[in-house]
């Protein structure tokens, strides 16, 4: 019986690639299943067909051959292609090169080599090491490979060797049914090699715990929740594996005078009753120095001035941002006789006075005079 030509039965052209021939096989293979259908004969004879045609065009040596030669140039490579048939087999194939891309498996095994975890560090500063920079010393507990069996996890003179469940390959293959899934060997854990005589000092694990101290250069104006990356400075990997990233995590501590605002300050200054009624010079405090700044006179309590330049640079550049200084009114406290007499004189003198010496006092009461018109 003349057999058809491979290209056919997969549905596809001369030129198709690995992927579409992938593509055209599995949905042949989905539809003439045997256990899909159950005693059809010519269902089963279509899959066996598909087998075929996709064992020897999804080889490239063979698809050399094929398109050379047509079905002579294999068959004798191939051995005839009767005996051995396994439906689950060719099922297998189909699902192991699905759940092998998705889970990192496949026909490779998986990756032997295994990045170290990125770590994680709380680094705690005072407003001026945040605004401007610091280097700082920390102390973290980390895993390093082991410096007796350089990371191999053997002992000195030994090796790891091939593991005897996945034959080195790293995954096995579960059958349930007509389904094939490729996992994670549970015994070498994907690596494909076990340690039959382990290092002393990491008991076969390749790595150690250490305390290690590094430097961290903070550069100036950060602020919380700003990130150090330090490449290379977390975990060591597994089986010659890179190190993972150290991510030192600021928090900027609370100030005992200034409060931050991204880039600006912010801070209450006390002043005296008497230099806001007659005007005056306070000294206020900065990151770079105390400055003077001038009270206009009858300076009511809470204004707030603005000094420009005269808070934190940001750390991604442009301009510093200013500090804003709000003033409020000190109320004396401890007075004498002779002081009291004085405020008591000063207030009288005011109250009888026909100039209005309160502002925001008649501005109050006009607005609570309104307020009780709209309820009345």
């Amino acid at each position: 019986m003349t057999k058809r030509d491979y290209y056919e039965i997969l549905g596809v052209a001369r030129n198709a690639t690995d992927a579409e021939l992938k593509k055209s096989y599995r949905r042949l293979a989905m539809k003439y299943h045997p256990d899909r259908n159950p005693d059809d004969d010519d269902a089963e004879a279509r899959f066996k067909e598909a087998k075929e045609a996709y064992e020897i065009l999804g080889d490239p040596r063979k698809r050399a051959a094929y398109d050379q030669f047509g079905h002579a140039g294999v068959e004798q490579a191939a051995g005839g292609q009767g005996g051995g048939f396994s439906a689950a087999d060719a099922f297998g194939d189909i699902f192991g090169d699905v759940f092998g891309d998705i889970f990192g498996g496949g026909r490779g095994g998986r990756s032997r080599v295994f990045r170290g975890a990125d770590l994680r560090y709380q680094l705690d500063l005072e407003l001026e090491q945040a605004a401007f920079g610091d280097e700082v010393t920390i102390r973290i507990p980390v895993m390093v490979q082991c410096s007796e069996c350089h990371g191999s996890g053997a002992k000195e003179g030994s090796g790891p060797v091939g593991c005897d469940t996945c034959g080195g390959h790293g995954t096995v293959r579960m059958q349930q049914g007509f389904f094939s899934i490729q996992q994670t060997c549970p015994k070498c854990k994907g690596s494909g090699t076990v340690i039959a005589d382990p290092c002393g000092a990491c008991h076969g694990e390749g790595r150690v715990r250490e305390t290690k101290t590094l430097s961290v250069k903070v550069p100036a104006g950060v602020d919380t929740g700003d990130r150090i990356r330090l490449g290379g400075e977390g975990e060591a990997g597994r089986n010659g594996g890179p190190a993972g990233d150290l991510y030192v995590e600021v928090n900027v501590r609370p100030h005992a005078i200034f409060e931050r605002q991204g880039a600006d300050l912010a801070c209450d200054i006390p002043v005296s009753f008497a230099t806001l009624v007659l005007g005056g010079s306070v000294e206020v405090p900065t990151l770079n120095g105390e400055v003077n700044l001038k009270i206009p006179h009858e300076t009511q309590t809470g204004r707030v001035f603005r000094l420009r330049g005269k808070g934190v640079k940001p750390v991604r550049g442009g301009a510093p941002g200013d500090l804003m200084v709000r003033v409020s009114v000190e109320t004396p406290v401890k007075l004498d006789k002779h002081q009291k007499e004085l405020l008591k004189n000063f207030d009288d003198s005011v109250q009888s006075s026909s100039v209005s010496h309160s502002p925001r006092e008649h501005g109050w009461l006009d607005g609570v005079k309104a307020f009780f018109e709209k309820l009345g």
